[in-house]
Formats: structure tokens, C-alpha cells, sequence
């Protein structure tokens, strides 16, 4: 059987796209199915608008298979924020492709530290594996995150 090789462009999300708004909204229903209310953190489409994040997409035939932000915490400090893959895609190589490009992009703009808030629990624990493969280990909550049980944070110096 011929094996299928994935490729895959990655360039600024248009949040208007159909696509990426169902990739979204999906984000955005697991985070609240996964975190009772007041614990999820999740950037809703005015917070992926703001100035201090740039939102990209994963593309293929056309199609949004991935995104992933990177919010600007400070010049130094960076927040991966709104990761998710298609589960079309899943076990693809789209979160390491889209991670590889955050990180990229993280280093070009002078960062030295970058961090991120997630869920906790089985549903993450694929995420988990990526972001720990990468090097990123736990750390305290920054910024106005508040510590509970269904979430974790995450830092990597780069």
C-alpha cells in the first residue's frame, strides 16, 4: 500500500474561514467539556483577534487541519495558546508541525521563555507527550491564570 505523505503549509489564519472556525469551535466545546466553568482559560475569537497573538493555520487540500497561537506576553515571554488538530488528522505530524513553527516563530521575535496553560487528564494527554517530547516542564501559573485541578502549566526556555 502506497503510503500518503502529508503535506502541509502553515501560514496566518484567517478566523473567518469556515474551516478554522470549525476547528475553533471544536477547541473551544472540548475545553468547556473538559473544565467546569471558571477553570477554562480558552481564547474565544475577540481574544484570538487581540494585537498580542498571531493565530496560524495548518492547510491541506485546502482545508484547516490545525491551529495554533502565540500570544505575546512580554519580549521576552511568550503563551502558546488555542492548539488543536482535526481528528482527520490526528497521529499526523500536524501539532509537531504546528508546535516546530510557534517555536520558530518565538525565537525569531527574541523570546527566551515560552509557556502554556492546559487541561489535565486523559483528554490532553496526547498534548501532553508533544509539548513534554519538546522539553516543556511544569511550572507555576503566570500571568492571571489561576491554579485548579482540571488544569496544568507548562515552560520551556528556548
Amino acid at each position: 500500500m502506497e503510503e500518503r505523505r502529508l503535506i502541509m503549509d502553515i501560514r496566518p489564519a484567517d478566523l473567518d474561514h469556515p474551516s478554522v472556525k470549525s476547528l475553533l469551535e471544536l477547541h473551544f466545546r472540548g475545553m468547556h467539556k473538559s473544565s467546569p466553568p471558571g477553570t477554562c482559560f480558552v481564547l474565544d475569537l475577540s481574544g484570538l483577534r487581540r494585537p498580542d497573538v498571531t493565530v496560524w493555520a495548518v492547510w491541506r487540500d485546502g482545508e484547516a487541519i490545525g491551529v495554533g497561537a502565540l500570544r505575546t506576553l512580554s519580549p521576552e515571554h511568550g503563551e502558546i495558546k488555542s492548539m488543536r488538530t482535526s481528528p482527520e488528522a490526528l497521529g499526523q505530524g500536524v501539532g509537531a508541525a504546528m508546535l516546530g513553527h510557534i517555536l520558530a516563530e518565538a525565537k525569531a521575535r527574541g523570546m527566551s521563555r515560552l509557556s502554556l496553560e492546559t487541561g489535565s487528564g486523559g483528554p490532553f494527554e496526547a498534548a501532553l507527550g508533544l509539548y513534554r517530547s519538546r522539553g516543556f516542564t511544569a511550572c507555576p501559573p503566570f500571568g492571571d491564570y489561576q491554579a485548579s485541578d482540571f488544569n496544568q502549566f507548562l515552560s520551556l526556555v528556548i
